[in-house]
This record gives structure tokens, C-alpha cells and sequence, in this order.
């Protein structure tokens, strides 16, 4: 046997290790399902690189791990939609198309390269009710998992995913899945995550063609506001509709709803 000789069976093994390890470095995305659609939810104080992204029509993107890594990733996916959905149709475009296209390279990057993708990403798709919502969450070797309800990566995803899971139920309000993302994100003890530091998109099945919508700004404070508790433990009403309440007079005005962004963080 040559020296320095390694089998291909330790090979694998090493590269995952080598990914799971870049991967657990970062913070946890969460993504769960609410009563109009799909909600994504990340810890990123960066206003410049994203971890959530739109896709296309009614699909999102979310990610952790290398910036560098998953954003090619992104942009492969947003070329492949475009293509396919001029080509043929866009209703065409779907998120199972993205997580094999997405599967494809991730395995052929894990099996060839030295080096694997430090990324594990989300490509989620709304339907017209909640029983065609799609979640697929696919890790660096390209495996493809579809999730029932929520999904957490990243960081100690293990641990996110069960306190999200004391909370997660079928049919909540925007506002209580709000509510139970934070409250997977926390620590316990910990403070809570302000709404600067917050990055949080919806995929919302009620909005007219592109379903995309990123919470930001006033929108996003008078949600936590709705779900932050007061004293005795009880919460603030909900009210009206965050995501058709005006924004506060004065403020500068935002970003056309589902706008594709130029970056996605690690």
C-alpha cells in the first residue's frame, strides 16, 4: 500500500466532517409554515448580505454556511428559474426542479472536489393552500430531506428544532410563528433578538403573483411588538394586518415588495 494512502470510505467521512464542522460555526435559519404560508427567520444584522432570498414567483431561498458558497448557489438557481420559465412556462419553475438541480451540484461538488460546500440550504415553495407547501432542505453532500411543517439548520440546529417543535403548531398566525421561531432562536436566559438583527421574509400565498415579502423596518416592529410578552405574561393584541398596515408616516419608503436581492449571508 502507497504511503499516505486513504481510502475513499475516509474520505467521505473526513469531508463531512470537515462541512458539518464550517456549518455548525454559523447561527440557525429557521422555517416554518404559518396559516397564509411560509416563514423564514434568521439572526443577521448585515442590511447588505442575506441569508433569505427570493427565488422566484412562489419560491424562497435560505441558507448558512459560506457566504461565498451559497450565494453561487443562489445565483445558479435564479438563472435556472429564469431560463425554465421563459422557456416553457412559470408555473413550470417549481422547488422540487431547484432542490434536484440544487442536489445534482452539491453531490457532484462532495464526491469530486477536495474541498465539499460548508452550506446547507432551503428551497420552499407556497401553494394555493397549505397542504401544496413545499420544504426541502438539502445538506452539502446533496442529500434532499422533505420537511413536514418547519426546518432548522445551522449552529445547534438539533436543539432549535426541538424548542421550535414546543411551539410549532398546524394553522398559526404570522404572529405566533414569529413568536415561536424567537423563541427557538433564544437561548434560554438570553435576550431576544432585536429587530435590527432579525432577518425575516415571508412567502405569503394571499399576495397577487409574486408572493415573496420581506419584513423589515416598521413592519417587522409591530409584529414582535404583537408577540413580545408584557407584564403578568400576556401579549400585546394582534390588531390589524402587519403586512397591509401602512408604514409610519415620515419613514422612507421601501423596496418594491419581492425584489431579488444581490447577496445572501453566511
Amino acid at each position: 500500500m502507497p504511503f499516505g494512502y486513504v481510502s475513499p470510505e475516509q474520505q467521505m467521512r473526513d469531508k463531512a466532517d470537515y462541512a458539518r464542522k464550517g456549518i455548525a460555526r454559523g447561527r440557525s435559519v429557521v422555517v416554518l409554515q404559518y396559516e397564509d404560508g411560509i416563514l423564514f427567520v434568521a439572526p443577521n444584522p448585515s442590511r447588505a448580505l442575506h441569508k433569505i432570498s427570493e427565488i422566484y414567483d412562489k419560491i424562497g431561498f435560505a441558507a448558512v454556511g459560506r457566504y461565498n458558497e451559497f450565494e453561487a448557489l443562489r445565483l445558479g438557481g435564479i438563472r435556472y428559474a429564469d431560463i425554465n420559465g421563459y422557456t416553457y412556462a412559470r408555473d413550470d419553475v417549481t422547488a422540487r426542479g431547484l432542490a434536484n438541480l440544487y442536489a445534482q451540484n452539491l453531490g457532484q461538488i462532495f464526491t469530486e472536489s477536495l474541498k465539499p460546500f460548508e452550506v446547507e440550504i432551503v428551497v420552499a415553495e407556497v401553494g394555493d393552500s397549505s397542504d401544496e407547501d413545499h420544504i426541502y432542505r438539502l445538506t452539502f453532500d446533496g442529500s434532499v430531506f422533505d420537511e413536514a411543517g418547519l426546518v432548522a439548520m445551522g449552529g445547534q440546529a438539533e436543539t432549535v428544532a426541538a424548542r421550535l417543535k414546543e411551539r410549532y403548531r398546524d394553522g398559526l398566525s404570522l404572529t405566533e410563528a414569529l413568536e415561536a421561531a424567537l423563541f427557538a432562536l433564544t437561548e434560554p436566559g438570553g435576550e431576544r433578538f432585536p429587530a435590527n438583527q432579525l432577518e425575516v421574509a415571508v412567502l405569503d400565498r394571499n399576495r397577487p403573483h409574486r408572493k415573496f415579502l420581506r419584513l423589515n423596518g416598521p413592519r417587522l416592529e409591530r409584529l414582535l411588538a404583537q408577540g413580545a410578552p408584557v407584564a403578568g405574561g400576556e401579549k400585546t393584541a394582534g390588531g390589524e394586518n402587519p403586512l397591509s398596515a401602512p408604514e409610519t408616516p415620515g419613514a422612507p419608503p421601501t423596496a418594491p415588495d419581492g425584489d431579488i436581492d444581490t447577496g445572501s449571508s453566511g
